[in-house]
């Protein structure tokens, strides 16, 4: 396995001086292989959701996060925080997803002023076929590549990744 520290503690790393090093530093390739594949997948796997079940990721994403929140939905702050959307953002997903009969907008039980956004059987129904979809998509172009030993690990070191990211970025006010 290829060092990606470049050896050595990060201080004692050589100064990037010219284009070629900076185009050849091995932190840099291997993010922006990182960006390169998360952005050829999610093309693919975004392509087949909307021919095939007529939402974008995003929309799905949305559909998820309502899933796993079950109960009486969320605030719209609470999608946009979790999608790292400005709350106009989410308004304007919301309606889209409102419209197509996806989700409702709900009384919040507390606060009288607040709405929560909740899965419509439309809703629930459209998620779960897109995550039969989305799931053997993954399994196929995801998983399948990498060697059998590896995929395990590989998922919880990208989950240990985005949690980290996460919990770096400022939470919406």
């Amino acid at each position: 396995m290829q060092d990606l520290t470049g050896g050595g503690d990060v201080d004692e790393r050589a100064e990037i001086t010219s284009p070629t090093e900076a185009a050849n530093d091995p932190l840099v390739l291997a993010f922006g292989r990182l960006q390169g594949a998360a952005n050829r997948l999610g093309y693919i796997l975004g392509r087949d959701l909307e021919q095939q079940c007529g939402i974008t990721h995003l929309t799905f994403e949305v559909l998820l996060i309502l899933g796993r929140a079950g109960g009486t939905g969320l605030s719209m702050r609470a999608i946009a925080q979790e999608q790292v959307l400005t709350t106009g953002g989410a308004t304007r997903l919301v309606d889209r997803m409102e419209a197509a009969g996806l989700v409702e907008r709900v009384e919040d039980p507390d606060d009288r002023r607040g709405k929560l956004v909740s899965l419509t059987e439309l809703g629930a129904q459209t998620s779960v076929r897109a995550a039969r979809l989305h799931s053997e998509n993954i399994r196929r172009y995801f998983l399948e590549p990498l060697p059998a030993e590896d995929r395990e690990r590989f998922a919880e070191d990208l989950r240990i990744l985005s949690h980290s990211a996460r919990d770096m970025l400022p939470r919406l006010p």
